[in-house]
């Protein structure tokens, strides 16, 4: 085994400038996968981070449309309903057009009830719930504007129209890996209370309703009955799970999500082409020496071992080399692309997947000269000397 292991190793590095280049293409093909890959976790990463004892309650028609906020209390008396909140998306500015970031007006005594993944210091919720000026701000947005807590936070409004100025009084984390930290969120009561100031006809509307459910298996039937409470009304009601309801929004972009996948294989595929050609260059330039060890007595089976061997390590050495590289990589295109993709991240499952299309390349490229090696007569092989 140690003669095998040495000989593969020697056979490897015989023409560096062809394995220096089959290794960096393998490199720059696994970063590539894992960069591709690692955007569609990013477009899936609201689904991937919904609750299963999580429902959504919005307009039937469409999201453009409010609900009364009065349904609050009628959907907290459905059976099965553990608690509910709401939220209500603001739009607004900060200081340009182009420092675009979600934030949502929001009921604070009831909504981070509902929502544990936003971890939050005792002293700072206390803070936030007893200033209806406050903002409670994302990990990842404050540390993108450099902000503190008892800064003033000035948003001009769009759909809301005004200036609006906010004082940050937390600043939350993610309790697990892929929870979103780039969310702004203040008062419904100070959104609300301008609102009939003006005389606007929103006040006292919502976007959407959180609906807390105690056993998710009862999802559909809950859902069922909250619709049946506000149906012929002038604003009835859709309810659906938050994964169903994360899902509508990747649908709309699912062409476009389908064809990363499809590049991110095609990747693979081209870099298995490139390993079959050098793996069957190197076969052919040594069958005279397969030949000889065969009449030394080393059988088929030695032989292939051999080509395959030289291949896997090949392959999985640069793989390894590519899955490091790719940290740094994507922890670039995260900065570039923070404000379209709030979780962007390498995965775990990605990395394995990444090792598997290594092994795989490895595998199939050696299969072919494997074979022609192992198969090929004593004579013919040694005529070819």
């Amino acid at each position: 085994m140690a003669f095998l292991l040495r000989l593969m190793w020697r056979n490897i590095f015989r023409q560096k400038l062809r394995v220096g280049l089959t290794g960096l293409g393998i490199v720059i093909a696994v970063i590539a996968f894992a960069l591709l890959r690692t955007l569609v976790d990013a477009w899936y990463a609201g689904v991937n981070a919904s609750s299963s004892s999580r429902l959504v309650t919005r307009h039937a028609i469409s999201l453009g449309f409010s609900l009364p906020i009065h349904y609050q209390q009628k959907i907290r008396q459905v059976s099965g309903v553990s608690g509910v909140s709401f939220a209500v998306w603001f739009g607004g500015i900060y200081i340009n057009e182009k420092n675009f970031f979600p934030q949502f007006a929001v009921e604070p005594s009831t909504y981070f009830n509902l929502f544990p993944e936003f971890a939050i210091e005792p002293e700072e919720r206390a803070a936030f719930l007893h200033d209806r000026k406050g903002a409670l701000v994302g990990r990842k947005l404050a540390a993108q504007y450099g902000w503190k807590v008892g800064d003033t936070i000035p948003l001009r409004g769009t759909i809301y129209p005004g200036e609006w100025n906010f004082v940050v009084r937390g600043i939350y984390h993610g309790a697990e890996r892929g929870s979103d930290e780039s969310m702004f969120f203040f008062h419904y009561a100070n959104l609300n209370e301008n609102l009939k100031k003006l005389g606007d006809s929103r006040a006292d509307h919502v976007g959407i309703f959180f609906v807390g459910i105690d056993k998710p298996k009862r999802a559909a039937e809950i859902s069922a009955a909250i619709d049946e409470l506000f149906k012929n009304s002038l604003a009835e009601t859709f309810t659906e799970t938050e994964k169903a309801f994360q899902l509508g929004f990747v649908a709309m972009t699912e062409t476009i999500v389908m064809a990363v996948r499809i590049v991110s294989m095609v990747v693979i595929v081209i870099i298995m082409a490139v390993m079959a050609n050098t793996m069957a260059m190197s076969a052919r330039e040594r069958i005279g020496e397969y030949a000889t060890l065969k009449a030394l007595g080393f059988g088929p089976v030695w032989i292939a071992a051999l080509i395959v061997g030289e291949s896997l390590i090949l392959a999985l050495g640069a793989g390894g080399v590519g899955i490091l590289a790719a940290f740094p990589v994507v922890d670039r295109v995260a900065e570039l692309l923070g404000r379209f993709f709030p979780v962007f991240m390498l995965s775990g499952r990605t990395i394995w997947m990444a090792w598997a299309a290594a092994l795989v390349v490895g595998m199939a490229a050696a299969v072919f000269p494997a074979y022609k090696a192992a198969t090929v007569s004593v004579s013919e092989g040694l005529r070819s000397l």
